[in-house]
């Protein structure tokens, strides 16, 4: 299953990530899920609620996914993944990213800013059912 952006939400998904460097960028991703995969219809930035170490942790307030998904429901649109940026660090999950993902089904996707540059992006789907089965799966991104 891949996940399915236009060009515009791709650049901006990266450019985000630029903006808020050397900290790291968070958002909520909103569209549908269909059998050839998850097709992103908008993107909600988010505040790092992290203070203690915004440059390799993010944290998105449960205020701003629950106004994400009213905002999403008036469309028609789900929440269907996050966004992050890994300031100075590759586009791959840490445990600390897997250890905070929860949402099951939705895509997890990583940009690697290097020096204030948008670099590699990658995404993993979130796959299993509770805690104990959980996993990141690579998922290919198809930008259209």
């Amino acid at each position: 299953m891949s996940l399915k952006l236009s060009q515009q939400l791709y650049d901006e998904l990266r450019a985000h990530g630029e903006e808020t460097y050397p900290h790291e960028c968070c958002g909520i991703m909103l569209g549908k899920t269909s059998e050839d995969g998850l097709h992103v219809a908008s993107l909600v930035r988010a505040g790092n609620t992290r203070t203690d170490s915004a440059h390799n942790r993010y944290h998105i307030a449960p205020q701003e996914l629950i106004k994400a998904q009213r905002e999403g429901r008036k469309t028609g649109h789900d929440i269907v993944g996050f966004y992050h940026s890994h300031p100075d660090h590759p586009a791959q999950w840490s445990p600390t990213d897997f250890a905070e993902a929860h949402w099951f089904g939705c895509s997890y996707v990583i940009t690697a800013v290097e020096k204030g540059k948008a670099q590699i992006t990658n995404s993993f789907l979130l796959t299993g059912t509770g805690e104990d089965d959980k996993a990141f799966t690579n998922q290919h991104i198809t930008v259209e």
